[in-house]
């Protein structure tokens, strides 16, 4: 998705929306991690999560190229190197994509394909020498919610059915998990998901993508 799909004045509004999603995703982020204390393994650095692909929405896509942009103003080189990381995982992977390889949108048909797809391979985000991502404060959504327990798929009053990172609560009790459960403010990016839909940029009504295609 390219942020010139939309119009100014739209792009500005989301974004703007969208500062405060991300303020609120971490700011439960912290609380949970608070909660969970030492069973949390999470620290710059660690980035086993940093390899394999996995979705991400038209939000996210609209985040990740807006601070491209910004990067590549303030530092051209790095900016640069994002972009030919991405052009090299697009050119290796890209012909099993499980998708339309020209747009970049997933085809939610091919699900059992995705599963298989890149599991091996570092998001171009990921700064190879440092081990840090380039672009930490537009990451995705799925990337400011992992590590935590978080709750999938179940009733919010059944006490099981967490995703948690294999690396963290491995010690942790099933009352201890349950404590740090942490709450990301679904309800508020569901909307912006439908303000990004509705401001009429073609490949937000499409479907998800990955990173290494919205770059």
């Amino acid at each position: 998705m390219r942020v010139a799909e939309l119009d100014e004045a739209s792009l500005f509004s989301i974004l703007a929306a969208d500062g405060l999603l991300r303020e609120h995703t971490d700011g439960a982020f912290a609380d949970a991690a608070r909660r969970g204390g030492a069973h949390l393994a999470c620290r710059a650095g660690c980035n086993a999560c940093c390899h394999g692909a996995f979705r991400i929405s038209a939000l996210d896509a609209l985040r990740l190229r807006a601070g491209l942009s910004a990067l590549e103003e303030k530092q051209p080189a790095v900016g640069a190197e994002i972009r030919s990381r991405a052009a090299k995982y697009r050119l290796e992977f890209g012909s099993g994509f499980p998708g339309d390889a020209s747009t970049g949108l997933l085809d939610p048909e091919r699900a059992e394909e995705f599963e298989e797809f890149a599991n091996e391979a570092a998001c171009p985000v990921l700064d190879p020498q440092t081990g840090l991502c380039d672009l930490y404060e537009a990451r995705p959504m799925t990337c400011r919610v992992f590590g935590p327990p978080v709750r999938q798929g179940v009733e919010q009053d059944e006490e099981e059915g967490f995703a948690v990172c294999e690396l963290c609560f491995t010690e942790a009790s099933e009352a201890e998990i349950v404590a740090a459960e942490m709450h990301p403010p679904l309800d508020e990016e569901a909307r912006l998901l439908a303000a990004v839909a509705s401001a009429g940029c073609e490949r937000a009504v499409g479907g998800e993508t990955i990173v290494a295609w919205c770059l």
